[in-house]
């Protein structure tokens, strides 16, 4: 089981531009690009943040620092909104 896991209660949806994460419980929605996309994700399949830097590495042509900061500020925000959690995080 992965350290990182989407709350229970969020909808992951694809779309043409990026995605969706839906909280079932309030209604509150927030859109992601297509990065963002990738991965929330991998948390959602169980993997880290650091696969989907791994992935978003292999699939474009960009700086391996500039994906990590991104990947990390995006981690923070889900954490921060409670979409994702960490194990052993208080939670």
């Amino acid at each position: 089981m992965s350290e990182w896991q989407l709350r229970k209660g969020i909808a992951v949806t694809t779309t043409e531009y990026g995605g969706v994460l839906l909280d079932e419980k309030d209604g509150t929605y927030w859109q992601l690009n297509e990065c963002g996309t990738l991965v929330v994700t991998a948390i959602a399949e169980g993997r880290s943040p650091s696969d989907a830097v791994e992935q978003l590495l292999a699939e474009y042509e960009v700086e391996r620092a500039e994906v990590e900061a991104d990947v990390a500020e995006l981690t923070d925000q889900l954490l921060k909104a409670k979409i994702v959690t960490r194990a052993g995080a208080a939670r």
